[in-house]
């Protein structure tokens, strides 16, 4: 709460000013059972018409002040509560920014989305009805109690009766709502993680024809939650025919009190009937402060898990020193490094020590898992390792800015993302600044020139959402071209052309060598033929270093390296391969 209070500073006005003018609205509220009381004891009573109208003129402007103090309230507790929560959601979504990929990976990207949407939803309309009821009520409660002993001492002692019992009939509910209320929020954030998990994986399930089980599952966790709302759907439903009842209980009582008084001639009937609306104001507040109440403690539990999120910090500290640029092409260097994504786990990375030469080619090769993409993630800093170092021209990457850093390399992952948006939109994100000519260039290295130039719109072709009217093919050509538009020091394809055929691929990799003379170039693949060429060849086996060196040196003396080369070449080809050494690109 204190930190909402803290983006709540920046609308003082509009938070002083929206209850201010409720207030207002209310006192005037107030007067309108004593105007009505006068208009029956002095006006029915006395047959005066003028009188009457008079009274009726000053009800229609008492109705005319409270409705533009109304609108007037709205205006800046909306503008108070949407400018708040659109600082509160704009700041989280800053800080998930400089979040590590590890504490992403930790808190769920459902948990984030629910977070930014609903949660933030939920406080702003906390907001909004704080600033609109949380004095208003009160006030009205007991301002009506006040007015009530105004009019008559000895028929305002039933007020005083009743406003305690409704006030403990009403706050026993609350109390056993508002951890249900919890609960339900909880469950729904596992139905979001759920239906964005399945809507992600559609294709998927479709292919493997689980529709059937996924709308099971589904219906479980929504009857899960149905059962819940329900349940607490049902207390909360007793709120008001109890407090109804209790309140025309109340009415019955004055009925009767204040009757046997007119009879006695110690109390007007106009003042009957202005004690009886002041009973129905109190019921209509404290049935708006009950579900206030309960929004409220919704909004709390909301924004207590928004600041979970924002109370994790970035366990990192960007480094210094500017990014160490040489002239020959950039070198690589691991010292002994150890790598786990969660603390005590088992390593995914183990003592892995290698060293490239500055502007070769460098390939990774090994099995489902064997950690191939979690050692080229450590080259961005995407991950910090346990133990060891990551070095870059010599110098931890540690200690280099991490803008600096990422500017120079350029990373192609597993997954082709695009974004919605132009052709010429998305290769801007390599370089903002390319022009046309350096566009089609890296679309020329990348082999997507051709399907660019059949497209009649050129590099304002709109792409879909992930690209989705593109072929697999098409979207990993367009990432590669996009992170070639860069020109980086360093480029890691990490198995980004498993979608293309082996010609399209020997070209890619012959236009890349080609365009970058002394650009390193990190080669991850399963596919023996896409870096059999490198100059230096890494295999990964259950994240340990089983081997490194050329193709030929690895198929002698890596048994890891033969194995994978046999189930993919023939042997006539590893034969020809271990005599004749490597070949040429």
């Amino acid at each position: 709460m204190k930190r909402l209070l803290g983006y709540m500073k920046a609308y003082r006005k509009e938070a002083f000013l929206a209850p201010f003018f409720k207030m207002f609205e209310a006192v005037l509220e107030l007067l309108v059972p004593l105007i009505v009381a006068d208009m029956i004891d002095i006006g029915i009573r006395a047959q005066d018409t003028g009188y009457i109208l008079r009274r009726g003129l000053v009800l229609i402007l008492l109705a005319a002040l409270g409705l533009a103090a109304a609108f007037t309230a709205q205006y800046f507790s909306a503008k108070a509560a949407v400018m708040t929560g659109t600082a509160i959601r704009s700041d989280l979504f800053s800080h998930i920014q400089t979040l590590s990929w590890r504490q992403i990976d930790a808190i769920g990207t459902s948990t984030l989305i629910t977070r930014m949407t609903s949660d933030i939803n939920t406080v702003q309309n906390g907001i909004n009805m704080f600033l609109r009821l949380f004095l208003r009520s009160p006030f009205v409660v007991f301002g009506a109690m006040i007015m009530a002993f105004i009019c008559d001492f000895r028929t305002a002692l039933i007020f005083a009766m009743v406003i305690p019992i409704l006030l403990l009939i009403v706050f026993a509910i609350l109390l056993v709502t508002m951890p249900l209320y919890r609960k339900v929020q909880k469950q729904l954030d596992v139905i979001l993680g759920a239906v964005r998990e399945n809507l992600m994986g559609v294709r998927v399930v479709r292919a493997f024809n689980r529709q059937s089980d996924e709308i099971s599952s589904f219906e479980e966790e929504s009857q899960s939650l149905y059962r819940g709302q329900l349940f607490v759907g049902r207390i909360s439903a007793l709120l008001n025919p109890l407090t109804y009842a209790l309140i025309n209980l109340g009415i019955v009582c004055i009925l009767w009190t204040g009757g046997s008084q007119v009879d006695a001639g110690m109390l007007t009937q106009g003042s009957v009937i202005a004690l009886i609306n002041y009973m129905s104001q109190i019921l209509v507040e404290l049935v708006k402060l009950a579900n206030l109440i309960i929004l409220l403690s919704r909004a709390i539990a909301s924004m207590n898990r928004v600041d979970t999120v924002f109370e994790i910090k970035n366990d990192r500290i960007d480094g210094t020193l500017p990014y160490p640029e040489v002239s020959d092409g950039a070198s690589i260097c691991l010292d002994h490094v150890e790598f786990s994504y969660t603390p005590g786990a088992d390593p995914a990375l183990a003592d892995i020590s290698f060293e490239t030469a500055p502007g070769k080619v460098l390939g990774i090769i090994g099995g489902t898992g064997a950690g191939k993409s979690t050692l080229v993630n450590l080259l961005p800093r995407f991950y910090d390792v346990n133990k060891g170092a990551v070095k870059i021209n010599g110098t931890d990457v540690r200690d280099i800015q991490e803008a600096d850093l990422r500017s120079h390399i350029g990373l192609v992952p597993q997954k082709a993302v695009l974004f919605h948006g132009t052709l010429r939109e998305n290769m801007l994100w390599g370089n903002e600044n390319a022009p046309d000519a350096d566009i089609y260039a890296a679309l020329d290295t990348a082999q997507a020139r051709d399907f660019v130039d059949s497209k009649p719109e050129g590099l304002d072709m709109m792409i879909e959402q992930e690209g989705r009217n593109l072929s697999g093919g098409q979207r990993q050509r367009l990432t590669i071209a996009r992170a070639v538009v860069r020109r980086p020091d360093i480029l890691i394809l990490d198995d980004s052309a498993s979608a293309l055929d082996f010609a399209t691929d020997a070209r890619l990799r012959k236009a890349i060598r080609r365009e970058g003379a002394n650009r390193c170039v990190i080669l991850v693949s399963q596919r023996v033929g896409t870096i059999r060429n490198a100059d230096q060849i890494l295999v990964l086996d259950d994240g340990r270093l089983a081997g490194s060196g050329t193709h030929r040196e690895l198929l002698e003396h890596c048994e890891v390296y033969r194995e994978i080369c046999e189930s993919q070449l023939t042997p006539d080809e590893i034969k020809k391969d271990l005599n004749s050494g490597k070949e040429g690109i």
